[in-house]
Parts: structure tokens; sequence; C-alpha cells
């Protein structure tokens, strides 16, 4: 058993899903049999450990910053450290992994084979393959005892090549694997000497076949491998790979013999690597078919006889045509160089081969082909239609053959509504064909006319057939009868009626509905290749009909020919020829179905009919013939290997063009063009994986002129290849024949591909690798790759001027709107450069209310003296000792900012005012000292002496002189612990200092008394001065300053520290060992949250100049929205946020959700503009090229340098400082980096950086977008943003009028437009008010693919779809964006879904009328539209008014939500690139179904997954879950790999799910949880599953309660 990876959040396509897998339970009792699995995460070890740089945390890296947990999430392969206990998130997910993986385990042990074919039983045979579906039926079985004739055909076919000539139901296949076991024993023997392999082929004439027959091998065999392969296996099967792989592992191949031709054009093997060919059904090997072509091109060309294959054939008859049997049968000999061998009808009988009683009925003459009344009234109204011409004579056919109701029934097949509209396109086709000038009028009443009769018929009451001649024929009234004799009293029977045509057996099948009684259970078998009117017949759906009359639940079957060979159809009753057999092999075939015992075989012919008695005899006669022909050969007889026949039979063929390649020889044919063209488009990338493309072949009538001035008429086809193909359509020459006119445009499609590179020397596509590797390998990224990079802290701008003595300075003022939590006054910041307007941004006080901090940056500069100027320096170093507790080097050339007081005022100070008049002058007077002055050339000794006597200077001492008034409101700084800061409130007249030191005050580490407690003094210092301290001296009660400086983000409340200090903040200290600073608490007050405020504004500086990196013009808020990454996992929308640091600010999740659209929309504009010969493949993969997340990545690192950029640490204590040469303080030893742009190292993950710049790109956008008016100026900024960041050829603009100024008119567009498409402009106008210049441009939006080209000489359209997607997107994603400004990504992501849906816009279709008007050559989605609009109708019908009613239709034809982008397209190309025509559909048709996007939210959270998550926290307050996956590659036979969801809750597995991807095993379980946790109250989940989540309830400022989740 092989194990894979575990992929919990890996994603396959719907298409691919099976329920063939699909299981799942609740584990209830799990956990008390599997000891492993049941133990919790943190007693779980693991055999190894693991270390981690992730431990090692730099010096200079912010706080918050610590690279832990790269882990996916939801990887459970990942061991990672051990985990004695599992403390961090990466312990608990590696602990987590180890029960999954042992819960997985344990299920793969249960799973048995028995379970498998079990689970096959289980399943509906509508979701089996077909291989399943006949794998189910288990009607083979293994070889007992050969009977005597097929023992003695066995004998003969080991010494000679021979044709087993036995009727339908003799053994023939059990001779073939008796055959084939004696070959396999010769080979395993050759092989143990040394011989090189060979491989034995068992070939059928059809793909139903395939699977029957290798199902009948692998049961015959003994056990060797046989693989069943067909052409519709897809494009890998067409490599050498995949070849060799199927001849390593396989003994036997079953395939059909086209498959076994083309691998050996392909030369993938030659005819010597093959040991044995049967050929079943051989009387086909004839002319053209594959089982000649690979006798005649392959197997005769090889000249030593002994090193070809022995061959056996097998058939009814060798005869398959009205010929002469002698000589029919000499030529399949020599064409399959076999002998023709056969047994008597004595040996048959002794071994009891049932024959059917043989019966003759007749019924009485038929009339002429007549018309009902129903009949002529349509004759009369419509028979001057020539269109009707042909249904008028088949209906007067059926009247005669079946009687009055079939013919008048046969019109409403006639008339179906995809029949009616066939016929409009085909009489519209003419008409633009023809290109006469008949007025649009005469088509239209054409059409009209048409519609007419569609509704006529519609409205015709057929009521139901009687048993009576008025109703039906005789010819009828007879079958009945004897089919009565079968169903009258019950169902048991077997029966099958045979017909010519599919009409009649679709006929009778309904005629038999209302007259078989209620015992018979009709059914309908037809063969593959076509459609009967609107009834569309599928290889699955043949087979499950013969599966369903296997099983009894159909016991009445009206076939054509396709159920008299080959098909494994159950032994009949009774066999009724209603339409007689044309051949002597038809008569065989068919009657051999008849072999139950008493079975009986109905020949029925019509009275007085010599042609029919003259049939029958001719048939016996013939199978007589060949009888005594097959009994008189000799078996020892030479064969004559007279190679003329050949010869004529491929003197036709030489007559037409080839192409022989001449490295490899590979020849393309006529005839091999087609299969080589028919690979080609199997290896074409697609979106829906389970789609078989294949080419669409149209031919049309041609009528030439030679050279001679001959007329002559034929047939030109033209070959249309699916959108992804590099050319999409190709037309062949003029061939009398439409065979070879279709044969003439797969070669010439074939020669243009081949030049141009896209089919290789074999013949083979180039295409195949290349898709996958480009929408894989070059544009993913590893959304869990990391690297680390370097990240400024400081900006550039504070190098400006630096290393001057400046002249001049400017001034920012800086206040909060709500104030502090005690009063301040506003700071200033001076700079050597002014600063940008910064906008608000919010501080969080003790009771987490938010003070915005506003800046308002002085327009005037402030002239500087150098009194002045020293004053600022000395005032900054005195804030930065006595706050800090740090002193730097006063060099004023260093300096880039200075902190100043700012006087306060009632009035808001004007961007104009004059800095002098704001500055508090009198508060910096306080440093003055004239005795000081700085020069360069000043000793570091005398600095630092200079720089503490202005400290000291400036402080305040208490005095015993000093009143207790002066103490109060004063700043108090412990210069011995520079952690110690207080603000002094009053004096306490009652304390003494040698009173004890009062409870609930901060703790300290001294504390015998208050004296003792103010004292910061090490033991001998207090020793020294114990006896110096005044006694007497006051008692202060001070507020003691908190640690706190992340004022960015509200407190932790589960910090206990940080709480203590809020809470306990008050206590008492003697003035005397302390210092009163000079500087005012209010500055001070305000000096406190500038650490946070600098950061900020910092951040803003460096967002702002990544933005004029790339040259963009962004403000500072959206700047650094765009580049802010808060948590490790910023772009897992709707995640539990790993390593999440608050206070950064919004993060780029939402400018990414708009940037990422805008990217889009602008690279499909571009790539349709600058390639507009393009397809809609190639435009996905060169927009998948920019956008992709690999070339953003790239782009952002390699070329831009803009992870540098990217802000993803919170604030910081170590990196918010000025960078300046520390004097003093802690750090100053070792010296601090006065490297202004110094760099710290953080951790990006790949997809995080792609992010970025799909952010910015969403910044440039929303900075210079205005809702209402759109104008092309607006998105310039976008522009621009899109093509700095994709640098791509392929997006070279740089404002938006850059688009339509690149678009060259095609030719289509610009061509004058036929009435026809005037019409249609003028139709959907009224619809949408909008006027087209180019009505040919509206006609392509509404073109399927499978219209050719040449009907109208416009493209499909796809290309307009490509382009109009994009727009919608982005009026899809303006409209969430602006009217729901709070939400997330995830949010408006999920509520986007039904905005893009396939299913609204399908519905959107419908309202407009615009599937009336889609021009598709395609039956099926002819009845797919129809069906889905009567759904959608009669919903909104039933809806009263709720616009949601298209949710409840699912379905939609994709073409129809195709159009509705695609007219958006023509109308944004129509109007030369005005998005706003875009913008007014989006409003008039689109906005008004989501005016309140809530209606939505169970369509956004309809997936069970999303529905699970929210039930488990939003409703039950559970965090701890999680969702994983495991893949194991046993399956079914020609499945896809099992794979196994686990729901774990608290540390446990308590439910799983299987399928055959991990999208469906997730979505079942999800269900499975879903349902057992239906209505379980809360306090009984907790119970149940052992969760212990709690939500403390907090008060929150406006009143309202808010839930706390505890983070895991």
């Amino acid at each position: 058993m092989a194990w894979g990876n575990y992929h919990p959040l890996q994603e396959e396509d719907d298409e691919s899903y099976d329920e063939s897998w699909a299981t799942a339970s609740e584990d209830a009792k799990y956990t008390s049999n599997a000891p492993l699995s049941a133990l919790p995460a943190q007693q779980l070890k693991s055999g190894h450990e693991q270390d981690s740089e992730d431990e090692l945390i730099r010096a200079e890296q912010p706080e918050g910053d610590d690279d832990d947990d790269d882990d996916d999430d939801e990887d459970i392969d990942k061991d990672g450290r051990s985990f004695h206990a599992a403390g961090t998130t990466k312990e608990k997910r590696a602990a987590q992994n180890a029960i999954f993986r042992a819960f997985a385990m344990k299920q793969e042990e249960q799973i048995t084979e028995k379970e498998v074919k079990e689970a096959l039983q289980d399943i509906d045979d509508d979701k089996l393959s077909i291989k399943q579906l006949l794998k189910k039926q288990e009607t083979s079985v293994s070889i007992t005892n050969p009977r005597d004739y097929q023992t003695e055909l066995f004998q003969r076919a080991k010494d000679d090549n021979i044709i087993a000539v036995l009727g339908t139901g003799s053994g023939k296949t059990h001779i073939a694997t008796l055959l084939l076991r004696h070959i396999l024993d010769l080979e395993l023997e050759a092989r143990k000497n040394g011989r090189p392999p060979r491989i034995s082929f068992f070939l059928v004439n059809s793909v139903n076949l395939v699977f029957q027959q290798s199902n009948v091998l692998e049961c015959g065999l003994g056990g060797h491998t046989v693989e069943g392969i067909c052409g519709a296996m897809g494009a890998s099967l067409w490599n050498r790979e995949t070849w060799q792989k199927h001849f390593e592992k396989n003994m036997v191949i079953v395939c059909t013999a086209q498959v076994l031709v083309d691998c050996m054009m392909h030369s993938f093997i030659n005819m010597t690597q093959i040991n044995l060919l049967i050929f079943d059904e051989a009387h086909h090997a004839k002319s053209g078919h594959p089982y000649a072509r690979l006798m005649k091109d392959y197997y005769m060309t090889i000249s030593d006889p002994s090193q070809r294959p022995r061959v056996f054939g097998m058939t009814a008859s060798p005869v398959d045509a009205n010929t002469d049997v002698k000589e029919t049968a000499v030529q399949l000999e020599r064409m399959l160089n076999c002998k023709i061998a056969t047994t008597s009808d004595v040996t048959l009988a002794s071994n009891s081969i049932n024959r059917p009683t043989e019966e003759i009925a007749r019924y009485s003459r038929l009339p002429s082909g007549y018309e009902t009344a129903f009949h002529q009234e349509l004759k009369a109204r419509y028979g001057h239609m020539s269109v009707f011409e042909k249904l008028f004579t088949k209906a007067k056919l059926y009247a005669s053959e079946l009687g009055r109701w079939a013919a008048d029934e046969y019109w409403s097949f006639c008339f179906s509504e995809k029949e009616s509209r066939k016929r409009e396109l085909r009489q519209e086709f003419r008409f633009n064909k023809a290109n006469t000038k008949k007025s649009v009028e005469k088509l239209d009443d054409e059409i009209a006319q048409l519609r007419e009769a569609a509704e006529y018929v519609k409205n015709h009451d057929n009521g139901v057939p009687r048993l009576l001649h008025e109703d039906l024929s005789s010819k009828v009234l007879l079958l009945h009868s004897y089919i009565d004799q079968y169903y009258r009293r019950h169902g048991n029977n077997r029966c099958i009626v045979f017909v010519e045509q599919r009409e009649t057996a679709r006929l009778l099948y309904q005629i038999f509905q209302h007259i078989g009684g209620p015992h018979l259970h009709g059914g309908l078998l037809v063969g593959i290749s076509g459609r009967i009117g609107d009834f569309n017949v599928s290889l699955s759906k043949q087979v499950r009909t013969v599966s369903d009359f296997r099983k009894g639940e159909l016991n009445c079957i009206f076939s054509t020919s396709v159920a008299e060979e080959g098909l494994d159809i159950p032994q009949c009753n009774l066999v009724a020829r209603f339409d007689l057999y044309r051949t002597m092999i038809g008569y065989v075939q068919s009657r051999g179905r008849a072999r139950h015992q008493n079975s009986r075989y109905l020949h029925m012919i019509e009275t007085d009919n010599p042609h029919h008695d003259a049939l029958i005899f001719d048939v016996m006669s013939a199978e007589q013939r060949m009888k005594n022909f097959c009994q008189g050969l000799s078996g020892d007889r030479l064969l004559d290997t007279d190679d003329m026949h050949i010869d004529n039979l491929l003197k036709a063929e030489r007559s037409l063009p080839y192409y022989q390649d001449p490295a490899t020889g590979a020849r393309l044919t006529y005839s091999s063009s087609l299969s080589v063209l028919g690979y080609f488009v199997a290896c074409l990338p697609t979106k829906n994986e389970q789609t078989n493309l294949q080419p669409t072949y149209v031919v049309s009538r041609m009528v030439n002129q030679d050279p001679n001035g001959m007329i002559e008429s034929g047939f030109q086809c033209e070959v249309i290849l699916p959108e992804s193909s590099p050319i999409t359509f190709m037309t062949g020459k003029v061939h009398r024949k439409k065979a070879l006119a279709k044969c003439s445009a797969a070669f010439q499609m074939c020669l243009e591909l081949r030049k141009r590179g896209h089919l290789d020397a074999n013949l083979l596509s180039t295409m195949k690798k290349a898709a996958p590797a480009m929408r894989n390998a070059l544009l993913a990224v590893s959304e869990k790759k990391k690297d680390r990079y370097p990240m400024r802290v400081k900006p550039d701008i504070w190098q400006t001027d630096l290393g001057t003595i400046p002249e001049q300075l400017y001034l920012t003022v800086v206040d909060v709107d709500a104030g502090l939590d005690r009063p301040h006054q506003p700071l200033g910041i001076l700079t050597r450069v002014p600063l940008p307007p910064f906008p608000s941004f919010p501080i969080y006080l003790k009771d987490d209310r938010a003070s915005n901090v506003l800046s308002i940056p002085l327009s005037k500069p402030l002239k500087v003296t150098a009194e002045a100027l020293e004053r600022f320096t000395n005032f900054f170093f005195l804030t930065y000792k006595d706050i800090t507790n740090k002193a730097y080097e006063p060099d004023i050339t260093k300096i880039y900012y200075w902190q100043v007081p700012i006087l306060q005022s009632q009035e808001t100070i004007s961007r104009n005012a004059n800095p002098k008049d704001v500055i508090d002058m009198a508060q910096l007077r306080c440093v003055d000292n004239p005795n000081y002055r700085w020069t360069p050339d000043m000793p570091i000794e005398e600095i630092i002496e200079r720089v503490v006597n202005v400290y000291h200077k400036a402080d305040l001492k208490w005095t015993p002189n000093m009143l207790d008034e002066e103490l109060s409101d004063k700043y108090i700084v412990d210069r011995g612990d520079g952690g110690r800061r207080f603000y002094a409130i009053d004096v306490m007249p009652d304390m003494k200092p040698m009173d004890r030191v009062p409870d609930n005050v901060p703790a300290y580490k001294f504390h015998k008394n208050i004296l003792d407690y103010s004292i910061s003094l090490f033991k001998k210092q207090r020793l020294e001065r114990a006896a110096t301290w005044n006694l007497a001296q006051p008692v202060m009660r001070v507020e003691k300053i908190g640690h706190r400086r992340n004022w960015l983000a509200m407190i932790d409340r589960k910090d206990d520290e940080e709480v203590t200090e809020i809470q306990q903040n008050t206590t008492y200290v003697c003035p005397e060992p302390l210092r009163i600073s000079p500087l005012s608490t209010r500055y001070v007050a305000m000096c406190y949250v500038f650490p946070a405020i600098i950061h900020r504004l910092e951040d803003y500086l460096i967002a702002l100049e990544a933005c004029q990196l790339l040259d963009l013009d962004i403000g500072p808020a959206l700047a650094l929205e765009a580049v802010t990454n808060d948590s490790e996992n910023s772009d897992e929308h709707g995640e539990e946020k790993t390593n999440f640091k608050s206070g950064m600010g919004p993060n780029y999740e939402r400018l990414e959700f708009m940037g990422d659209c805008f990217l889009k929309m602008a690279t499909s504009i571009s790539t349709f503009v600058q390639q507009p010969d393009e397809n809609e493949f190639e435009f996905h993969v060169r927009r998948m090229l920019m956008l992709c997340n690999k070339n953003l990545f790239n782009v952002a690192v390699e070329k831009r340098g803009l992870v540098e950029y990217i802000r993803t640490a919170a604030f910081s204590r170590r990196t918010w400082y000025p960078k300046l040469k520390l004097l003093e303080g802690k750090g100053a030893k070792a010296g601090t980096k006065a490297d202004q742009n110094q760099a710290i190292m953080h951790s990006l993950g790949d997809k995080s950086v792609a992010d970025v710049c799909e952010a910015l790109i969403g910044a440039a956008f929303m900075q210079h977008n205005q809702r209402g008016q759109w104008n092309p100026q607006m998105w310039d900024e976008a522009v621009k943003a899109v093509t700095k960041l994709v640098m791509s050829e392929d997006h070279l603009m740089e404002r938006w009028t850059d688009y339509y100024a690149g678009y060259q008119l095609p030719k289509y567009q610009l061509a004058e437009a036929t009435a026809a498409q005037l019409d249609l402009a003028a139709k959907v106008e009224k619809q949408h008010p909008y006027h087209f210049k180019y009505p040919r441009l509206l006609r392509s939006a509404f073109i399927h693919p499978s219209q050719a080209f040449a009907w109208e000489h416009i493209p499909h359209y796809q290309r307009l779809e490509f382009l109009g997607d994009s727009l919608l997107d982005q009026a899809f994603i303006m409209d969430l964006f602006y009217n729901y400004p709070e939400k997330d990504p995830q949010w408006m992501t999920e509520h986007k879904t039904p905005m893009v849906s396939n299913q609204f816009l399908g519905a959107v279709s419908v309202k407009l009328g615009f599937h009336q008007h889609i021009r598709q050559n395609n039956s099926a989605l002819e009845s797919q539209i129809y069906e889905y609009v009567v759904n959608l109708k009669e919903a909104e019908r039933e809806s009263n008014g709720a616009v949601d009613y298209w949710t409840t239709v699912t379905e939609v034809p994709k073409c129809l939500a195709d159009v509705v982008e695609a007219y958006v397209g023509a109308i944004f190309v129509d109007s030369e690139f005005n998005f706003s025509v875009v913008q007014e559909f989006f409003d008039m048709h689109l906005k008004p179904f989501f005016l309140d996007m809530y209606v939505y939210d169970t369509f956004a959270n309809q997936h069970p997954a999303t529905r699970l998550k929210r039930r488990l926290e939003d409703e039950l307050g559970c965090k701890q879950h999680r969702i994983a996956t495991h893949t194991t590659v046993k399956a079914l036979p020609g499945d896809k790999d099992r794979v196994v969801a686990m729901l774990m809750i608290h540390d446990r597995v308590h439910f799983h799910g299987v399928a055959v991807s991990g999208r469906y095993a997730k979505k079942k379980v999800a269900d499975i949880a879903l349902e057992a946790m239906d209505g379980l109250p809360e306090y009984e989940y907790k119970k149940r599953y052992g969760c212990d989540c709690n939500e403390p309830v907090v008060p929150v400022p406006n009143g309202q309660v808010s839930q706390v989740s505890e983070v895991a």
C-alpha cells in the first residue's frame, strides 16, 4: 500500500469527484481501541528532535518578530521538533499530525477488497464509470470445462493462424482465452531463456467492447495482467513513456484496432514485439478498416514470417454483405493471413447450444405513405416552406409503417426546442452565405413561420395510441400481439425488437410505453455516433441500458443493429425483426441473441411482399452456403499469399497527397490525419479536465469552375478546434466526396500545426508538456516558503542634509483629539526637510479608548540661529535623559529631528502659522547655559561632562525651604533606576519617611520604609548616605509611570504585569533621593506616547519611499496599509492569525483584494489589445505569466528591492530611538550603530511578498478613484502600478488611454453589417440601452464556439468573454469594497461568489433574453438551455419577488454566463474602452440583485467546511479544531487515489470522511460533523467533545459586550 502526502488544503476540479469512495462516519468509540490517537497532543513524543534556527533572535530584531512556525498548519506529515510538552504552536501541530497519521493508518487497515466490491454494489450506476459498471456486473466466469468444439479450434489455433467462424453465443472468446493462456505460457518460458519480451493484443471493433472483453480476460487468464485501452482515455495515452509502462506492466492489452494502428504509426511499438493478434468480429478486416490497415501497413511488411505474431480471428460469419461467399471468405483469409475454421451443427448440438425456433409472422399489407389529418393541417399552413419538405416525406413513411399516431408523434420530435433552433440557425446561415439583397424582413418572416410551426405542433394534443387500426399499423399491432404473450402476466421474460431507423426505435418505444401493459419495461438502444432528434446517445447511456436489461429493470429493448454485434446482451426469450436484416450476418448475429431455452426468433414480413420473401430465402441460403464452404475447407491447405489485391485496394489512396517526416519517417496521410488531429486536440489544456475535446468538422457544398471553364460541384470542409488550440480553424480543398473533404481539412490543419512546431517529428503534440508547466511550475509560489530579508527601520528622508548644521527647520505639530490619560500639551517635531501631511491614526488609552493622533506640518520654515539650535538640542537631550535615561552625543550635524513643546491653544493651529508663535519657548529656556557652546572639535570627555552639567543644572532638588505646593504636578526622575519615573500628585502631611510602605503599591526591591523605598542606590552608597537623609522631609503621593510604550495597540488584558501597572500605579516617595525634572508634566505625558507616534510616522515615510521607488503617487495611509504584513499568515483569510502583531494598523489584505482584481483586469485588457490573433487559452497563459505570484515575487525581490520596505514588525522598544551615538544608558558600552539606514532581518513568505505587490496596485487605484462619474485619468496611476510591478512586454501601458491607443480594430469588426446583424443589435438594444457602432462586434458576443467561422466570418465569443469576465469582476469588487468598508477579504470573497457565479450570470442572461440570440451548433446544449430556462422561470414565479430566486436553480449551461461576459466585453470595446458603460450595465441589471448582500450569506457560506467552521467558532465557541487529509493510492480499478479527511476537535479525531479527492473528502467529513452537531447545545457539545475553550466577556466603550477570544 503506497501512502502519499497529507494535503488538507489540496483542491481538485469538481469534475474529478466520484462518489464511489464517498463514505463517512462518526468515530465515537475510536479512542477506546486506539490509545495512540486518543492521547492528548501534549503527551505524545516523537522519535527524533529537530534543531531550529527559529529560536535565535537577533539583538536588533523587534519584539514579536520571531520567525517561528514556518510549517503549514495542515501538513500532517511534518513531524517537527519533539513535543514532550507541546507548548508552542509548532509543537502542538506536530503532535496533532501524529494523531492524524495514526488514525489514517488505522482506517487504511480496515479497507478490504470486500469493501471495494461492496462499495461498487452500493453505488448508483449513473455515478460509475463504464469500466466500473461492467466490473460490477460480474458476468465473467473462469473457464472450467471447454466444450469439445472449443477445444478442437483451440488446438488448431495453437498450430496455425485461423479465423474461428462460430455463431453468436457459442463461446468464441473462450477459445481466444485458451489461446492466450497458451501463448502467455510460451512467453514466460521465452523470457526465462533471455528472449526480449513480447505482448499480446486483443483487438475489438468498438469502444464498449474494450471494457467488456478486458473484464472477461481478467477473469479467465489466471492472474495475468490485462489492460483495456481506448483512444478516449485522453492525451496521456499518446507518448512513448505511457506505452512503455503498459508493456512493462501488462501481458495482454485489449484495445480498439485504431489504437494499435496509431501506436505503430508513432513507432511506440513494432510488429515484432507482439506475440499474438486476436481480431474480434474479424469480418470487418477489409477496405480501410483499422484491421485491414494494421495487416497491410505493418504485418505484411515483415518479410520474415517467423518474426510475425500469431493471428486468431473470430466472427459469426466471414461475410457481412450480400456478396459471393467464397470470394469474400478468401479475401478475408488473405487479409488476415489466416485459415477459416468452424465446426458442425452436430458438434454444437452435442454441447447443448440453444438455437431459437424461427417463425415468420405476416402482417397485412401496409398502405402507401399517406397524410394524416394533422399532416394535412401542417401542410396547408407550412407546406410551401422547403425546409419542411423532408419532414413531410418522413411523416408519410411513418404513417404507413407505424400508423397515424406515430406519424403525428414524429412531428413533436422534429419541432422540439433543439430541432427548431437548429432549423432557424440553418436558415440564417443560408441567408448570410448567399449574401443576397433579400431583406431582413424576409428572413424574419421565414423565422417567424418556423417558430409558428413549432408552436402549432407543440399545442397539438396527440392523445395516447389505441390498439386500433385508426391509430396503429397492422405491423405494430402484430408485434404487440406477440409481445403481449410474453408480458401479459409477468415481466420475467426478455425481448429485443430490431428496427432499421433510430426514429422507428424511439417511436416504438413511445407506443409501447402506452400499450405494453404494466409488466413491460421498455428501453431504447441505439448507436453512439449521433442522436435521435433531441435525444442524445452516449456510450455510458448505452452500457447502462444493457446493464439495466441484464438486471431485469428493463425487459424489452427497441434497438437498431447496435445490439446485433459485440454487446454482452443476456439471453432473450423473443427476438423480433420488426425491420428485416439487410445482410446474412445481420440475420445470424441478431438470431444469436435468442439463446434462451425455447426462445423464438420472429421474422416480420408483409403479406404478398415478394421482396421480403426473397430476402429471407437469400439470407438463409447464404448462411448455408457459408457453412458448407467453411466445413468443406481443408485444414492443411496453403494460403494464397498473392498481394495483388492489396495494391488494388491502395490504388485510390495513392492518388492523394501525403507528408513524410524526413527525420523519423512518420507518415501523414489523408486517412491518418483524422486520428493525428484527434490526438492533438486531446492533448490541449482545458478548464474542465473531464471534458473530452474533439475537433468539429463543418462540411458545405461548393461549386467550382476548373481552368477549362467546366463547372463541377463538390464539398469543402472547415475543421474547428477548441479555443485552447494555437490554430482554431482551417479549410480544406474541394472534393467530390464528403469524407475526402473532411480528410482534406484535417490534413491541411496537421500540415500547418507541423509547420508551426505544434506537432513534432512523430506527429505528436508538443503542447502536452508546455501547458502544465505554464500553469503550475512557472506560475506558482509556495504559500509556506519563507526567507529572511533586511527590513528598513528608518526612512531615507532622515538622511537629507545630514552632516551639516541646518539654517532652517520645519515644524510638524502633533496632538491627540481625545486627549490622554492625564493632561497633556501638543508636541512639535522639527526636521531638516518638511514632512508630508500624515493621516490621523489611533492610540489606545488605559481604558482602551481611542485617541486619534493629528499632525499638522507647517508650511513656513523656522529660521534658526546658533543659540536657538543649541537650545533645541539641549532640550532634546534633556528630554531623552529624563524620560529614557539615555544620553546621546550632542553632534548637531547628526541629529535629524528635534522634539519641542507646543503652546496649548483653544484654536486649531493653521498650516500657515509661524513656527515661532506656536513653540513653547518658555519651557525650552529651562536648559539655557550661556557658558556652554559646542564645537565640532570638542573632546568627547568634555562633551559628556558638559552634557551632564546641563542636565544637573536643569534639575530642581528638594530643599527644606521648598513649599509643599511646589512639589505638586512635577515630573520626578530616579536617576539611579531608569525604570522609575513618577508624576507628583501632592504631599501627604500625615505620612513620614520612616513609615512602612503602604499595601497595594508597585513592588520594589527596597521596602523597609518609605524613605528606603525611595532610594535606588546600591548597598555601599546606601550605607554612606544613610545618616545624611533629612528625616523631616515630606512624603509625596505619586503616580508611577508604567513601562508601556506601544500605545498603538490596546492593552493586553492577559498580560498580568501590564494590567497590574495600570491598577496599582499610586505609591508614596520622599523627594530628597529623587530629581525634579524641569520638564512640564503635560509635555512629558505627550513624550511617553511619542515613541509609538514616531514609529508610525517613520513607517509612513518608509511606505512612501516604497511608492517613490515605483514612481507611484500614493498617500501615506494607503501606502502603509499596502506594505503592512501583521502576521505570518496574513494571506490566509479567515484563518486564525499566526504570530499576530497588534498595533500595526490596517494590513494589506483589503488592498490586495482590490489590487488583485485591477491587476486581472489590466492584464486582460493589455493581452486582448496586444495579441489580436491569439485564442483564449494563450490569453490565459500570457495573463497568468504576468499576474502570477511568482512573477510578482521575482519583481519585488530581484528587480525592485521592495522587500525591505514591507512592514512586518510592530512597535519595538529598541528601534524607535533616533540613531545617534549613545554615551550613557543601556547599550552604551556596546555602542550603538549610527547607520541611518540600519536594517533588521525579518521573515517573509513568498506569497506575502506577491500579495504586497497586489496591495500596492490596490492602493494606487484607491488613492485616485472616485465614485460617481468615471474618467480614465482616475485609473492612470493604477495602470502605471501594474506596469511597474509585472515588468512584462505584455503590459507597457502607463495610462488608461494607452489601452485603446494600442488596439487595432480587426477586419471582422469593421466589415459592413448584414441585415440580420443589424437586427440583432436593435433587439439587444431594447434590453440594454447601448447603441453599437460596430454591430458585428455584438454578433461575435453571441456566437458559441460550436458555430463554424465560415457561417458569418465572425469569431466566437471567447476572446470577448475573457475580457468581459475581468471587467465585471472589477465592477463587482468595487461595489463590495466601497459598500462594506469594514468587511475582510474572506467575507468579500465569499460574497463575491454569488455575483460572479455562472449560476447568477446565467439567470441574468435569461432575464435579458440573451439566450435567444446565442448562435450555436450543439443539440445537447440547446436541450440544457431549454430545461434551465423553464426551471428558472418557474423559480422566479414561485419566489414572490425574492431577488435570490436564481440560487435555487442549478445546472446552468455555462454559455449563458459566457454571453453576458462577452456582451460586456463587446460594449467596452465598442465604446473605445470606456469603463462607464460597464458600470452602467452593472448598475442597471446586476446591482438590483445585490442591494442587500446579507441575503446571500447562505449562498456564500454554503460550502460545508465554511458552515462547519462558523458552527464551531461562532455558535459553539470552539477554537481548537482542524481538518486534515491523507491520500493513498488504493482505489477501485481505474479510479483515482482515495483520500480520508479527518476532523480533530481538541486533539482527538471525532469524524472522518472518505472520497477520491481531498476537496470532496473534506466536504464529506464536514457534512457528517454538521449533521451530528445539528441542534446540539453548547454545554452538551463541550461535554461530548471535551471542549474547554472560554470567551471572557469584557466591557467596551460603547456599552456593548465584546467577546475576547483566546489565541491558541
